[in-house]
This record gives structure tokens, sequence and C-alpha cells, in this order.
């Protein structure tokens, strides 16, 4: 039987927050099942809470080397993945992307867009959604502009075309083929990928953070461990993986908006209480900081011409002293030219 810190303790010690991880941030991401990457800057300061040494010129050399990519994937949201990953997981989920379409358009017929689509990108190259919608609205007359781009977002494999901006992507990037051969992993190669970044876990657990139903068989099929929580609920495991145990020491953690440690599971009380608003009116799961390996506050940054500021808004009280060193080694990367630094705790 896992206690609740023996959970939290596991899943922080795979997604690197215990002992930062010594390599690349190529490896970092594929070892973490990817980074959110809902805006560009997240996935940066998500692979900074993780890696011993990283540079933000380390990401964009790989995004632009194509080895990381950031795309649409699992639950249908934007990820920074493996090139590797995207191809062999991107085949997985187009029952799932195609079902997210039709629950928002049930009624829209989008025969021949894909094609004429592929045509378009394959011929002018990678495109914001703002240049392909009127486009394939000239072609399509009939059809709803936001369906046809939903449908190229949901329906095609694409990935994002990589810039010079300092974050690597502007706020309307633009999206191309992959020019990657797509082939299909086993669901066990996926539930395999879950529990080495996010284990042990529930069967629910690992179709969140997919997006992929009908796990359950799979999970029963693979040589797995099996073990229970203080709820009697059964999770599974890989053999040998990490189990720090619940006394481990969990250092102080400042993660971005989106990160993937607050959605790898269907029950996130292993990171987080319940009770704590980390997610908005509009589903934007806030940037937050770790204490004892539980989310004790969020954080947001603001940029000024005379300095950067952190700002803490706390669940939790946390001693100022045990806080401040991380907080700002995190202004220092997140805004380097900054004149200034502080760290402020709103009340």
């Amino acid at each position: 039987m896992l206690t609740l810190r023996d959970l939290n303790r596991a899943t922080l010690a795979r997604q690197h927050l215990l002992t930062p991880f010594d390599g690349t941030v190529g490896e970092v991401v594929g070892r973490v099942g990817g980074l959110q990457a809902q805006e560009p800057r997240p996935p940066y300061l998500g692979a900074w809470a993780r890696l011993a040494r990283f540079e933000r010129a380390d990401l964009r050399a790989a995004l632009h080397a194509r080895t990381l990519v950031r795309a649409t994937l699992w639950r249908g949201t934007l990820h920074l993945v493996t090139a590797a990953d995207f191809a062999a997981f991107r085949p997985l989920l187009d029952e799932v992307l195609s079902g997210a379409f039709t629950s928002r358009f049930p009624d829209v017929a989008v025969d021949g867009v894909i094609e004429a689509a592929e045509k378009m990108l394959a011929e002018d190259g990678p495109l914001t959604f703002n240049e392909i919608r009127p486009r394939l609205q000239t072609l399509f007359p009939d059809v709803n502009d936001r369906a046809l781009g939903y449908a190229v977002r949901m329906l095609m494999p694409l990935t994002m075309a990589p810039t010079g901006d300092p974050w690597g992507f502007p706020r309307d990037a633009a999206f191309g083929l992959p020019g990657l051969t797509l082939t299909p992993a086993a669901k066990e190669d996926l539930v395999t990928r879950h529990l080495a970044a996010f284990g042990p876990a529930t069967v629910a657990d690992v179709q969140a953070w997919s997006g992929l139903g009908g796990l359950k068989p799979i999970l029963y099929g693979m040589p797995l461990d099996r073990l229970r929580d203080e709820r009697g609920r059964e999770l599974f495991d890989l053999p040998g993986a990490p189990l720090p145990g619940g006394g481990a020491e969990a250092p102080v953690r400042f993660l971005p908006d989106f990160d993937t440690l607050l959605l790898g599971h269907a029950d996130r009380s292993r990171v987080v209480d319940p009770a704590f608003p980390v997610t908005t009116k509009n589903l934007r799961v806030r940037a937050v900081y770790l204490s004892d390996g539980f989310v004790a506050g969020t954080w947001q940054i603001k940029r000024t011409a005379r300095k950067a500021t952190l700002l803490l808004s706390p669940f939790t009280p946390v001693p100022r002293e045990k806080l401040e060193e991380e907080a700002l080694r995190l202004l220092a990367f997140a805004e380097p030219d900054a004149p200034a630094l502080e760290v402020v705790e709103q009340v």
C-alpha cells in the first residue's frame, strides 16, 4: 500500500523534480512524456525546472533541428515532444482527435478539406491558422471557417514551425507538415511511457493523461506491478521503477502555466489539494510552486522597464527564506535582461 506522500515522491522523481536530470533537453522531454505547450514560454520553464543545466538556446536548437516538435498530441492539446514520440503516438490518437472534432461540430461535413489543406501546406509551406482558414473558405464556402480550422488542427498531424523569437515561436505560430514517417506504436508503449513519467497510476490516470479510452484490458494484459493506494484503488507500475518513499526530500520547485505535472492524472491529489484553485474558470492551469512536494501557491511575473517582480500567491504558508533563492533563480532565467529582480508575496 502506497501513501499519498509515497505517490507524490514517486511522481516527482520520475518528473525529475526531486533531483534535476543531468542530460539534454531532448532526453528530459522524452523521459517526462512531453511538456504541455499551449503557449510558447511554459515548455522552457518546465525544462528549466527539471534540468541540472539548461539554456534557452538549447531548446531553440532542438526545435530547429526537429528533434523536438511542438504539436497537438495528448488530450488534443499542444505539447512539446520528441519527434520520435510524435511519429509513434500521434497515429494512436486519430480516433480521439476526430472525436473531438465531431463533438464540437457534429453536423459539419468536411469531405475533401484535409486533402485540400495538405496540398496547400505542401505547396506553400507552414501557414498560420489565420492564413489557412480564409484559403479553405474560398474552396468550401458553405462550411464554417472555424470548423475548417478545427478540422485541420484535429485531423491532420501538423507541427508548428519554430522561429527566431525569444521563446522559439511567435504568438500566432505557423503549422506545417511534419516531414516524418508516422508509424503507430502499440498501446502498451503508451502505457509504459505514462507509468515511466507519472506512475504508479490507475487506469483512469493513464486515460486522462493521454485522452485515449479503453486501456483497462491493455494494462491488465501487461506484466506490471499491482499496488494499492490509501483509498484501496488499484495502481499499476513498471517493475523496478523509482519509489523513493514519502520521506524523500523534495526541494522547492517553480512550475509554469499548464505544467504536465498537474495534468498527468485523473486524480491530482498526489500533487495538489483539490480545494486549491489552480485552474481558472476559462480552464487555464496556473503556474504553481511546490513546497515539500505539494502545490503551496501560484506565481506570476510582472515586468517593467526597471525590474522584474515575481508575485507569489500562497495557498499555505511557506517561510520566505525557503522560497527566495529558487524564486530569484527563476526570475534570472525568465527575465535575463531585467535591471533588478524582486520577490513579493501577495496577501
